[in-house]
């Protein structure tokens, strides 16, 4: 008599016994914990005395907690002569501008490279490969050149044009549009006469959803911890990351405010992950129609 399929929500699943599911769940469990352990940490950091910030062995829990070192941050950030805002605000401009420059460059990049035919397709994706074997410290010279000989030195543009520029972004919307798009279904929309560019709008993109919700995150991490800029002259033009390194750098008595510091730079980062975490999880696997 044949073993009777078990079903979740009305799909069929691998048959696995009850203790199967059990181990796997301990399991992601405690791997889970495991990697909430640094956040958790960073917090209670944020919420201890300075008194108790200094104890050793360090502790995983706060016996008297207070909000102070948040307040002594702001105050720090308020007696600046630069508003505390002005640099939230440069900050999330660059940060906004080069992630969704980079998403439509790179997308659009990507979608030339993997879907449309033409001579050198193949040589100019190696050359993006091997683009990503050199980091930001070997091209900076390089890049302040092109930004000094441009005139975007001491300006946003400075930061927000490497970003867009970021190879990384369409590498990464290249591998799963070779995989996830089917050539048949642009096909299709081409001979309902579709254009290319509407195809990769309104066709391309919304199948590879979970690969640029992915490179967002990715991007924005990266330019939301933009710090000091070898661009970047201008006290007005400088990031907040930059500003709190500048107010943790008083020595031991700053302690608590690169604490809270610390906690608040994790906050914009962790909540763009946390909302879009369910699709990045599926840019692991593939998906749509295969010829």
């Amino acid at each position: 008599m044949s073993k009777k399929l078990r079903t979740r929500n009305h799909k069929v699943v691998l048959n696995r016994s009850a203790g199967g599911d059990f181990g796997i769940t301990v399991f992601l469990v405690v791997f889970g914990a495991f990697m909430f352990i640094p956040l958790y940490y960073a917090i209670v950091q944020s919420l201890k005395p300075l008194d108790e910030l200094w104890n050793y062995p360090p502790k995983f829990y706060v016996v008297k907690p207070t909000f102070s070192n948040f307040g002594d941050m702001f105050k720090s950030m308020s007696s600046s002569w630069v508003p505390f805002s002005r640099y939230i605000f440069n900050t999330v401009l660059i940060s906004v501008g080069g992630t969704f420059g980079n998403l439509f460059l790179g997308s659009l990049a990507a979608y030339t490279v993997s879907k449309i035919k033409f001579p050198g397709r193949n040589m100019l994706f190696s050359a993006v490969r091997l683009s990503l074997m050199f980091t930001a410290t070997v091209t900076a010279i390089v890049n302040y050149m092109t930004m000094s000989a441009l005139g975007l030195v001491d300006t946003y543009w400075a930061l927000i044009i490497p970003a867009w520029g970021a190879t990384l972004g369409m590498f990464l919307m290249r591998q799963f549009m070779v995989s996830g798009i089917s050539d048949a279904v642009l096909e299709s929309a081409r001979l309902d006469g579709s254009s290319e560019l509407r195809t990769y709008w309104t066709i391309a993109m919304p199948m590879v959803k979970p690969a640029w919700l992915t490179l967002i995150v990715y991007s924005f991490k990266d330019l939301w911890n933009t710090g000091a800029s070898t661009y970047i002259q201008s006290e007005q033009l400088k990031t907040f990351n930059y500003a709190i390194s500048q107010i943790v750098s008083g020595g031991i008595a700053r302690a608590g405010v690169g604490a809270a510091a610390a906690v608040v730079m994790l906050i914009v980062p962790v909540t763009v992950f946390v909302i879009s975490q369910s699709n990045i999880v599926e840019t692991m696997s593939t998906s749509g129609m295969k010829d």
